[in-house]
């Protein structure tokens, strides 16, 4: 992917986690064994969902591509953070940094609209169990799949489409460990006012949308977990959707605070702490998270090993 540079810069400083480290070695391994985790565990769920067919059915089919995401998510930032420790070496090009950040708010922004897709997914088992064949049919599901990677796709080009409209003058140093919009927002020494507004209108539209989306099936979910007599049956139905509920918390309380408030009110090392939870940290636990509470798939691993 070619971008055409408005600047008079050719490449920007990606000065990491915590500038001027001496533990620059430490970082390396513990981010270098965190990826490794994600990779590895992410994959072996698509690979145990492909091979499974207990599996094929619409949660596990809406996991497995949170696990490719996440797989994407992970790999759009850390390698490139590891070859800059190992190399000692932080320039990255123009060009590079456009695609760097198209690709981190594609597969984050696909994170999030799989999580709605799920907790829908849940609302329908749970309060229409009768229907739930018929309402997530196949057809259905690619359908929500199919408008989730298109559309984010489109959301992700724009504001990439919009940052290469900026000028960069002379500062070029980057207090964070990849390309994000706030950032090279404050780098920038043109008018930044259309960008910040598409990222609080477009960007928060494709955020609250799933956020949302995800709120009004939890209310529909807990009305119909009150009313199931029994204290087990309470606990079995709460039970397949805690995991779900820990992973949204945690993803969109870290995204909202770094995105969905103005760039001047933000310190390079907030946003940095809140960059490594959901981009490195949720995504590592994803795996975990799925399965170890998940009888279904724990049998399926087991068969795969």
């Amino acid at each position: 992917m070619g971008w055409k540079n408005q600047t008079t810069i050719s490449a920007f400083l990606l000065l990491g986690l915590f500038e001027g480290s001496e533990n620059q070695q430490l970082l390396f391994w513990l981010f270098l064994f965190m990826y490794l985790v994600t990779v590895i565990g992410n994959l072996l769920i698509i690979i145990a969902v492909a091979s499974n067919t207990h599996l094929h059915t619409p949660m596990y089919f809406f996991l497995a591509n949170l696990s490719f995401a996440d797989i994407n998510f992970i790999s759009t930032t850390v390698p490139k953070m590891l070859v800059n420790i190992q190399t000692q070496n932080n320039s990255i090009s123009y060009s590079d940094c456009l695609t760097q950040l198209y690709f981190f708010i594609m597969f984050g922004t696909v994170d999030e609209f799989l999580l709605a897709t799920m907790a829908y997914d849940r609302y329908v088992a749970i309060c229409y169990p009768l229907h739930y064949r018929m309402v997530m049919s196949p057809q259905h599901c690619f359908l929500l799949i199919s408008l989730t990677w298109v559309v984010n796709v489109l959301h992700s080009l724009l504001h990439t489409l919009l940052m290469n409209e900026l000028v960069f003058c002379t500062k070029n140093e980057i207090p964070h460990f990849f390309c994000d919009l706030n950032p090279l927002l404050k780098l920038s020494c043109s008018d930044i006012f259309i960008n910040e507004l598409m990222i609080l209108t477009i960007g928060g539209l494709a955020g609250l949308t799933p956020f949302f989306c995800i709120i009004i099936s939890y209310v529909y979910i807990v009305l119909a977990i009150i009313r199931i007599p029994s204290a087990e049956g309470k606990q079995k139905a709460f039970s397949t959707c805690s995991s779900h509920l820990s992973v949204v918390s945690l993803f969109f309380g870290t995204v909202f605070g770094v995105y969905f408030s103005p760039s001047s009110h933000h310190s390079a090392h907030s946003d940095i702490i809140a960059s490594v939870m959901y981009t490195v940290v949720i995504p590592m636990m994803n795996p975990f998270i799925y399965t170890l509470r998940n009888r279904d798939m724990k049998a399926a691993l087991r068969r795969l090993f």
